[in-house]
């Protein structure tokens, strides 16, 4: 679910290339992460990058702070019952999977994501058609 409470599916994302991103505003390295992601967005959104950020389980109301906070332009997901750490199998935060274009999952993080890290494994699928 959306913070603005529509519902949408990682299959309507289908022709861009995704980085799903499990995360809480009470994680430190998850905080630390999303001044980067932001700005890795922000530059290659009209390539046809996009993020879907789920948040493990906070209250809308703070995770709509956070996500003003840091001024995201991204989707937002609120899964209050965990229901994407259990589909992924990893409940450590963060989390981070990158799925390409054609929709198989092209690489996976657990940890913290940097800029060396998007700008080598994720740019090289934007030029990819």
């Amino acid at each position: 679910m959306l913070i603005n409470n529509e519902t949408k599916l990682l299959a309507d994302y289908r022709n861009d290339v995704v980085l799903v991103n499990n995360w809480a505003t009470w994680c430190p390295p998850c905080k630390a992460e999303m001044p980067t992601l932001s700005a890795y967005y922000n530059e290659h959104n009209a390539e046809g990058f996009t993020i879907i950020a789920i948040e493990a389980g906070d209250m809308k109301e703070a995770v709509l702070q956070f996500a003003q906070s840091y001024n995201l332009k991204f989707q937002v997901w609120l899964d209050p019952n965990g229901a994407a750490l259990k589909a992924f199998g990893n409940g450590s935060l963060p989390n981070s999977y990158v799925i390409d274009r054609s929709g198989p999952v092209r690489y996976a993080w657990t940890g913290e994501i940097n800029k060396v890290m998007l700008e080598k494994y994720v740019t090289p699928l934007l030029m990819e058609n």
